[in-house]
């Protein structure tokens, strides 16, 4: 999950379930004002470790060391009450009316635990029990980027403030439509260029439902009958529904996977449905076999097909010595103990041996650009190492 959802969810659990207040308030700041801050930078803090990755040379960082100990259950609890307490001692200088260290260290403990599980239900894998086991759970229903998602835990706290007072309710209905309407937009072209297209239908209903949202309770001034809380209350409701449809969703593609391996007659060593943009019924068949991995695109608003799937094959290249050397490297190890659907290529380029490592589950969602996360090593026909490192083209 990208980290200004993160954010986003920490500042609506504040406010949905501790009477957190907007954090931009024009009052000065109080306790429920910091309890939504301290959510939000729980919420956060666990990709603090990314910093490491831009101070530092070493690629291998984001698989070795990104939503590893910060993402850590374990350490969750040393986190949230060196937050708490740093928090508490901020207030102090500032003359804030801050909550207890006891309130503040389980706000954080809550902020810190929503990121690790919003993190579990993307497909690229948490650290959850570093260090005491260095394995990365991942539980593959949503996309790690859902702008669905986003909507649902943003809107609520728009709408929340749009109603939160008479005096200038319309303006603000308004000007936040329109800012949501341009974002749809945006959003629109950006999945377009990414290669997961919504229609433009799609596009329009989304619009028109955002109207909907904001502008019908403006009349007659009805929205204002409903309590803050209320509305960031119903969009924590309507979060958990939508984990709930994609927990839902992914049982069904699973299935599908599994019985196209059936039907093909495949011996999986793993197989996996992965959600794949930009919509619950779309999801990414995955079944790992001995000699490469098979791929399926599934569409869950159109019924499984009985005899025949288009499906896509990536073969394994056969080994040679120069495949065999590049396995031993201590980086090409480290991709493939994060690769779950792994993939070896192999072609020249000239008289130098390039090797590719690549992870399936990662989807190529164009097909003139790559896939994410590919290692390649480059040598010479000696077999000695040119260059290695991630693949930019």
């Amino acid at each position: 999950m990208d980290t200004i959802t993160h954010g986003i969810a920490g500042a609506l659990i504040g406010k949905a379930v501790f009477r957190g207040e907007d954090m931009f308030a024009s009052q000065p700041i109080n306790r429920a004002r910091i309890i939504t801050w301290s959510l939000m930078l729980g919420a956060i803090f666990p990709d603090a470790d990314m910093f490491r990755d831009f101070l530092s040379s070493n690629q291998m960082l984001i698989l070795t060391w990104h939503r590893g100990v910060t993402h850590s259950l374990l350490c969750m609890p040393f986190f949230a009450l060196g937050l708490a307490a740093l928090t508490r001692w901020f207030g102090r200088w500032r003359k804030w009316d801050a909550p207890s260290l006891g309130a503040l260290t389980g706000i954080y403990a809550i902020g810190i635990l929503s990121h690790i599980l919003l993190d579990l239900v993307t497909s690229f894998g948490t650290m959850a029990w570093s260090p005491l086991q260095w394995s990365r759970p991942a539980w593959d229903l949503i996309f790690i980027i859902d702008f669905t998602f986003t909507g649902l835990l943003l809107c609520p706290q728009l709408l929340a403030w749009v109603y939160r007072k008479p005096e200038g309710l319309k303006n603000r209905a308004i000007i936040t439509w329109s800012v949501l309407s341009l974002a749809s937009l945006g959003v629109t072209a950006l999945l377009k260029n990414a290669g997961a297209p919504i229609s433009a239908q799609t596009a329009v209903i989304i619009i028109m439902l955002l109207a909907a949202f904001f502008m019908l309770p403006a009349i007659r001034a009805k929205g204002l009958r409903i309590p803050y809380a209320a509305w960031n209350r119903a969009g924590l409701a309507a979060v958990i529904l939508y984990l709930a449809a994609a927990l839902f969703a992914h049982r069904i593609a699973l299935e599908r996977v599994k019985k196209f391996a059936v039907l093909f007659q495949l011996k999986a060593d793993s197989l996996g449905a992965l959600p794949f943009p930009p919509s619950l019924w779309h999801w990414d068949g995955l079944v790992n076999t001995s000699r490469g991995v098979y791929e399926v695109r599934l569409d869950l608003s159109e019924p499984s097909p009985d005899v025949s799937i288009e499906h896509r094959y990536y073969p394994d290249a056969f080994p040679n010595k120069y495949i065999d050397a590049a396995r031993r490297l201590p980086d090409v190890q480290t991709v493939l103990w994060f690769d779950r659907f792994p993939v070896t290529r192999f072609h020249k380029e000239g008289s130098n041996a390039i090797v590719e490592f690549s992870d399936a589950r990662f989807p190529q969602m164009r097909r003139d650009r790559p896939t994410g996360f590919t290692y390649r090593v480059k040598m010479d026909e000696f077999g000695k190492v040119i260059s290695a490192g991630w693949a930019r083209q």
